[in-house]
């Protein structure tokens, strides 16, 4: 080979690995494409409808609004680490071309509790701090869960549902999610 071949090579090796970089920043950082799994958040969200999703508030760990759209890792009774950060927009890609790698660790799911509130579950509905929600966004009008007693949830977590609730896996299950591991912010569907 040649020399001015090598470094041609060499060049493009170069620009697609500085791409690679650019693309890892922006989507641990800041913004990041995925795809809904599942039927828990119908009829807001449907299974592979395409999410863009804000990264900031997760590396700021800034704590959702009430009925904020956000993306969990559900696995609450483990530390997340920063390699969990890089790792997982990886395999968001990777699970694209093998479906193998495709993890059910990350949810989609909306904030219904927030540090210090009081949540009931009983006649079908949430009820925080004693007042029923208002949930005009819920698949059913009728929830089939009640609980006999009351979840307070902790300083530093939120307390996520689906909105399709007879049909989600979510904190009535998991318990309250960590504020570390609330991923990012929903901010478009698709």
């Amino acid at each position: 080979m040649n020399n001015k071949l090598v470094k041609e090579i060499l060049d493009w090796v170069y620009a697609i690995a500085l791409a690679l970089v650019i693309a890892m920043v922006i989507h641990i950082f800041l913004v990041q494409p995925t795809r809904v799994s599942g039927e828990s958040m119908e009829d807001t969200l449907h299974n592979g409808q395409y999410l863009v999703v804000t990264k900031w508030q997760h590396i700021m760990r800034d704590i959702p609004d009430y009925g904020q759209i956000v993306i969990i890792d559900s696995r609450v009774n483990r530390a997340r680490t920063w390699m969990d950060d890089v790792k997982e927009p990886l395999m968001n890609y990777v699970s694209v071309f093998n479906k193998d790698a495709q993890t059910n660790d990350i949810w989609v799911k909306r904030v219904i509790g927030r540090s210090g509130d009081t949540l009931e579950f009983k006649n079908g509905h949430v009820w925080r701090n004693g007042q029923e929600l208002q949930e005009p966004y819920t698949k059913d009008t009728y929830m089939n869960f009640s609980r006999s007693t009351p979840v307070v949830v902790p300083e530093g977590y939120v307390f996520v549902m689906g909105d399709n609730r007879n049909h989600s896996s979510d904190s009535r299950f998991i318990g309250p999610v960590p504020i570390d591991h609330v991923l990012g912010f929903v901010e478009y569907a698709i």
